[in-house]
């Protein structure tokens, strides 16, 4: 009686060993850890200390930590911003993903309207029809050449619902500008002023998830 009552646990336990092994090999692999100490731009996340060699001012690093992120979608094209405050001001980390990584940093304080930069409403549309990249505007002494426009979904870390706006891009000719301007719904045009940088210039250190 002994004897079978020690086959039949036996039989239970190999049974759950077998049923474990069968479990495990049906789980997918797991993705690698990343490397926090070779952390590419397309790793920052929110929390974590961003370091941009020379984008400062005065050509200092821009050192900020990223306490609010968005990620945009525009057709087959993707990018986030990871913003936080730098001396009295905030700032914000543009990564552009896919097949080749873009980088940008928004440093410049000004609040600025279409009409600081002579362009009107009017403008905007003809360009937006038109979608020629020979399309252009002079701004601060500057040629910006049109390079895109269509509409925009965002979801940004701090809100739960998903936006919406329409956005125009400009490069600068024969130079590191990148200009947005965005449109939402009952709100006015907003303008920002970005630099492209080389990806490998920026350093970003793990922090905690805010």
């Amino acid at each position: 009686m002994i004897t079978l009552t020690l086959v039949a646990i036996l039989g239970v336990l190999l049974v759950i060993v077998l049923m474990q092994l069968f479990k495990k090999s049906e789980e997918p692999p797991r993705a690698p850890a990343a490397d926090l100490a070779h952390l590419k731009v397309t790793d920052a996340r929110v929390g974590d200390m961003i370091s941009v060699s020379g984008a400062g001012d005065g050509l200092s690093d821009l050192d900020f930590t990223a306490d609010r992120c968005a990620w945009f979608e525009a057709g087959p094209r993707r990018w986030f911003e990871l913003s936080g405050a730098y001396r009295e001001r905030r700032v914000a980390l543009r990564v552009a993903t896919g097949e080749d990584v873009e980088a940008a940093v928004h440093t410049d304080p000004r609040k600025l309207t279409i009409e600081d930069l002579g362009v009107s409403e009017d403008d905007l549309a003809q360009m937006d029809e038109r979608q020629n990249t020979a399309d252009f505007f002079e701004f601060d002494g500057k040629t910006w050449l049109y390079r895109l426009s269509r509409e925009v979904q965002v979801r940004r870390s701090d809100e739960a619902e998903v936006a919406k706006f329409y956005y125009w891009e400009f490069q600068e000719q024969g130079g590191k500008g990148l200009l947005g301007i965005r449109k939402a719904e009952s709100e006015p045009f907003a303008v920002t002023l970005a630099t492209t940088i080389y990806p490998g210039d920026v350093t970003v250190y793990r922090g905690g998830r805010a």
